[in-house]
């Protein structure tokens, strides 16, 4: 069975020949590049620099490779400019990483220290405009810096937050047909991220990508403003999903079926014990717009719609399911109320879980190898049955992670498919 076929029958509720493996096809399914350098370094790869994909996360390519080596069957289309602004793509050059690591960049990732020892990286690459992103020298990624200016009530626009949203250019068109033909010739299952439909997402609220945002860029003023100012947001949302749905039909006569998946939104709506808002909010403001998005891919196209959501989010996979998402990421399972066996029975007929494979804050990074097996033969024989499962972690790996415990997820999702197949 081919990773294609196999992601087919996974993404339709049926039992493939093994589990659906995916390490990179999203910002939030990936590989710290500290984490990748090491995991080439153990399988005995080419000691060269990783590249950055991500630069805000500090994510690594999960390049041709490790894709063997990994067993991957899904692999990116990726947008053409990063979270910063900047072109994603070739020419790159070499970055002396804070904590030692020479890594591929591209050209326009242009830093400065700061007096206290931390990085920062500007909107587009601009040295002239302020930074946007800070990295603490002690950390591995970057935070984004808040340059909110001055709310005055009475001119407050949401146009001021639609800034970075417009409709799709000609050679941006031309660019996701070249992208989506090259990923679809791999032969795996594809995942395309053009962006655009991130609804309330607070990785772009404060407009890292921006050399000057206007609105409202503040996390915690976006926060209260979903309860002083919900028409303001409204007509955001609104509009926001009305040019999504123009990109998506412009894309969507390029793209064709070179796709298998969509990724819409990484609005967070759970924290680690409880949600971020009540159900009933979620209905008001973000269920009609994610409809109207979803509703047109699948009445469309053949695509499948990825929401991404950390959290105790529970009391919201039904609303999920209600808003046309197709799968849901991570599966946060150490969180409050996200147990796998009561997700799997109660949702596992609608929705598809990717990720959820393993723990990424407690059993991944600090415990034996033998307990991650132990972890991921566990959730995998929960998840995998009937179908419906993807296998990733509960989020991007991160630097720090042993690589020990990382090879030892590796084989244990070897071993699970072993007895699965055999059984």
């Amino acid at each position: 069975m081919t990773s294609k076929e196999r992601f087919d029958l996974t993404i339709n509720h049926k039992q493939p020949d093994r589990l659906v493996v995916d390490f990179g096809s999203t910002a939030v399914t990936g590989m710290h590049v500290h984490a990748v350098e090491k995991v080439r370094r153990y399988y005995g790869l080419e000691d060269k620099p990783v590249r950055v994909i991500d630069p805000l996360q500090m994510l690594g390519e999960v390049d041709d490779e490790l894709i063997e080596i990994l067993g991957v069957d899904v692999v990116p289309a990726r947008g053409i400019k990063n979270s910063f602004g900047f072109y994603n793509h070739e020419p790159l050059k070499e970055y002396r990483t804070p904590w030692g690591q020479l890594v591929q960049v591209p050209e326009k990732f242009n830093t400065t220290v700061d007096e206290r020892g931390d990085i920062l990286i500007y909107p587009e690459g601009d040295l002239s405009a302020s930074a946007s992103g800070r990295m603490p020298r002690s950390s591995y990624y970057f935070d984004a810096i808040i340059r909110q200016q001055p709310i005055d009530e009475n001119k407050l626009d949401p146009a001021d937050n639609l800034e970075e949203y417009g409709l799709i250019s000609d050679s941006d068109l031309e660019y996701w047909e070249a992208a989506t033909t090259k990923a679809r010739a791999t032969g795996k299952a594809v995942v395309a991220s053009p962006g655009g439909t991130a609804l309330g997402d607070i990785a772009h609220i404060p407009g890292v990508k921006l050399r000057n945002p206007k609105g409202i860029r503040d996390i915690a003023e976006w926060y209260m403003s979903l309860i002083m100012r919900p028409d303001y947001i409204r007509t955001i949302f609104d509009r926001q999903s009305e040019i999504a749905v123009e990109n998506l039909s412009r894309l969507s006569r390029v793209i064709g079926d070179k796709i298998d998946v969509i990724y819409i939104c990484g609005t967070d709506f759970g924290t680690q014990d409880s949600t971020f808002c009540a159900p009933e909010q979620f209905d008001d403001l973000w269920l009609p717009y994610y409809k109207r998005i979803n509703d047109w891919i699948h009445s469309n196209t053949g695509w499948k719609t990825f929401k991404h959501s950390c959290g105790a989010v529970e009391p919201f996979m039904s609303r999920f399911i209600s808003a046309g998402f197709d799968i849901i990421n991570p599966v946060q399972v150490n969180a409050r109320g996200m147990d796998p066996a009561l997700l799997k029975k109660k949702y596992g007929r609608d929705i598809v879980f990717w990720g959820g494979g393993v723990d990424t804050q407690s059993i991944l990074p600090y415990s034996t190898p033998e307990k991650v097996r132990e972890e991921v033969l566990r959730l995998c024989d929960i998840f995998a049955r009937d179908g419906g499962f993807v296998f990733n972690t509960v989020h991007n790996i991160q630097a720090g992670v042993p690589v020990e415990n990382i090879v030892a997820m590796i084989n244990a999702i070897r071993e699970f498919n072993g007895s699965n197949q055999s059984g």
